[in-house]
């Protein structure tokens, strides 16, 4: 009787699992919605209508950008967030999502309460100075900000935005004191370091490349582990004295918690599949970022690693949680 007991368990069992494994063999069969936590035209946005286009495609469903900004991208993420989680919405977040933890007192838990799907791409930003400055390496910055400490303005996107913290984060490797001024996004800081109105702002590569073609700044060194391929001969900050030391951009597709796996394993094959075209590094490697890719899994423990460390920068700092 035991092994009848047994053998009925693992055949029910078995079909459980058989059964799971074809529950959304017909997925997707409506439109898929992504969220973008920002305004219509940037880098963001670029980048989510061209993988839609492209996941479209390989799944035969629209799928559907939608922008959703305001406080930080966190009215976005709750949205997505908050949708049921069966695959039909996803949301487009950036490495700043790692940042808000630290920052303001959140509604969800930013680990707990979503599934990560996968990676999309994955960059450095670029350490750009003004023409006025006169400042066109890492050891230079460094010297200059040593000699007159505090006399060094540094721009960023915000306060608190993973840019102000990158620049944070270099400012207690090297020892220097450097004055933040933060801008109501990055475009305003990009102009008025053009306008030598302040000496120093770590740039979305995408958005300084150009300025620095036309060498209206200077290009002083990238932010991730590697040279990138759109500027070969700017070091990296690790290499010019201060090994270990990475920042990086990045953008990712998560859903809400609870998400199926065969769904989420689904779309992560599509999107890494994807991005091993030819057509789409191209893309991605011409905003001066890199296909990112990988398993959920790995995508995960990006986000709880850099959560940690964006969090030890914020208590560093001492801002305060809003």
């Amino acid at each position: 009787m035991k092994n009848i007991v047994s053998c009925l368990k693992a055949c029910l069992l078995a079909t459980v699992l058989i059964t799971s494994s074809f529950a959304h063999a017909s997925y997707p069969d409506k439109p898929i919605r992504i969220i973008v936590t920002f305004v219509a035209g940037g880098g963001a946005d670029v980048l989510a209508r061209y993988m839609a286009k492209e996941m479209a495609e390989v799944l035969g469903q629209p799928v559907v950008v939608e922008n959703r900004t305001g406080a930080g991208g966190l009215i976005g993420v709750e949205a997505g967030l908050a949708a049921a989680p069966d695959g039909y919405t996803l949301t487009l977040i950036s490495s700043s999502y790692t940042v808000n933890p630290s920052l303001y007192k959140l509604k969800f838990d930013p680990l707990k309460d979503m599934t990560p799907v996968v990676r999309v791409s994955a960059g450095p930003m670029l350490a750009v100075t003004s023409n006025k400055s006169g400042i066109k390496t890492v050891p230079e910055l460094i010297a200059a900000a040593k000699k007159a400490p505090g006399a060094i303005n540094f721009a960023s996107s915000g306060q608190g935005s993973v840019i102000h913290l990158a620049n944070e984060l270099f400012n207690q490797r090297a020892d220097i004191k450097m004055t933040h001024i933060p801008y109501k996004g990055g475009g305003n800081a990009l102009v008025d370091l053009i306008a030598n109105q302040v000496d120093l702002y770590f740039a979305a590569t995408a958005s300084a490349l150009p300025h620095v073609r036309t060498g209206k700044i200077n290009a002083v060194a990238v932010t991730t582990p590697d040279r990138i391929q759109a500027l070969p001969n700017v070091p990296t900050i690790a290499e010019s004295g201060f090994p270990g030391y990475e920042a990086t951009l990045w953008y990712g597709l998560i859903g809400p918690k609870g998400m199926p796996n065969d769904i989420v394993q689904k779309l992560n094959l599509v999107v890494n599949d994807i991005l091993k075209k030819p057509a789409a590094r191209e893309k991605i490697q011409a905003d001066g970022a890199e296909p990112a890719g990988g398993s959920s899994a790995e995508f995960l423990e990006i986000i709880g690693r850099e959560t940690q460390i964006w969090g030890k920068v914020v208590r560093d700092i001492g801002i305060q949680p809003q």
